[in-house]
């Protein structure tokens, strides 16, 4: 959970994915067009990915734990959170408030 944490502070936008799923592309492409540069930690190309999906699940993200999504160091949720966010317009919000966008 420290590593989880240590990492999601790191960068404005940060999101945990899997290069094979489909819903973690949708969602690095949305912040891409939102003008965001999330930092992506693919957890199955990575030594110890293993261990941050279980600290993941821990966290509450579980089936599936990706994408797992922070903004401003702090969890936002999974695919379905930050669609309803985007979809109720306060997405630019946060990112502006983190940081993660300058206009």
């Amino acid at each position: 959970m420290d590593r989880i944490a240590t990492l999601a502070s790191q960068n404005a936008v940060v999101i945990f994915s899997k290069s094979s799923c489909y819903m973690c592309h949708a969602i690095k492409r949305l912040f891409y067009e939102q003008g965001a540069s999330p930092m992506i930690y693919e957890i199955d190309e990575i030594p110890n990915g293993k261990e941050i999906e279980w600290a993941l699940i821990r966290l509450g993200c579980n089936n599936p734990s990706v994408p797992a999504v922070f903004i401003g160091g702090k969890f936002i949720g999974s695919a379905s959170t930050v669609m309803t966010l985007q979809i109720n317009g306060s997405l630019k919000k946060l990112l502006k408030d983190a940081g993660a966008l300058w206009l």
